[in-house]
């Protein structure tokens, strides 16, 4: 396991950007817990909501059961922190020689985009990543 920054992220809409913090592990999901407790120690130094670090771990964990079988043997899991005042911006990602895009319609998908500000996925050259953004503070979805 590796932690560092600042770090060039991939190309998922930050390709220009250096990551703030760079996270590998084995991409397999007895580490995710270290990737959500990342992202709530990134977020409440951003000052985010306790709400709001919260949905933002339940979403990490969510991404990373989204990548992870997907992928390639040995791969790593890598999840990129760009952290903006009051915008904490994650990216998760395997290698993944057959890496297929989320089913868009399915329970996971909902809960990921109802918990983020946005959602993305990507799947090229040779990689799968899900980005998501929470900005602080951001109206809840509901009735």
């Amino acid at each position: 396991m590796s932690l560092s920054g600042p770090l060039t992220g991939p190309a998922s809409g930050h390709s220009q950007d250096r990551a703030d913090v760079e996270l590998k592990v084995p991409a397999d999901s007895a580490y995710v817990s270290v990737l959500r407790t990342t992202t709530a120690g990134l977020a409440a130094r951003l000052d985010f909501p306790i709400d709001d670090i919260e949905d933002l771990r339940i979403a990490v964990g969510e991404a990373s059961a989204m990548v992870l079988p997907e992928a390639d043997e040995a791969a790593d899991l890598l999840c990129y922190f760009f952290m903006r005042p009051g915008r904490l911006t994650v990216t998760v990602g395997v290698d993944s020689t057959h890496g297929a895009l989320p089913d868009y319609d399915s329970f996971a998908w909902q809960v990921l985009t109802t918990l983020a500000t946005s959602a993305a996925a990507d799947a090229k050259d040779g990689r799968l990543t899900i980005t998501l953004t929470m900005e602080s503070g951001h109206p809840e979805v509901g009735p």
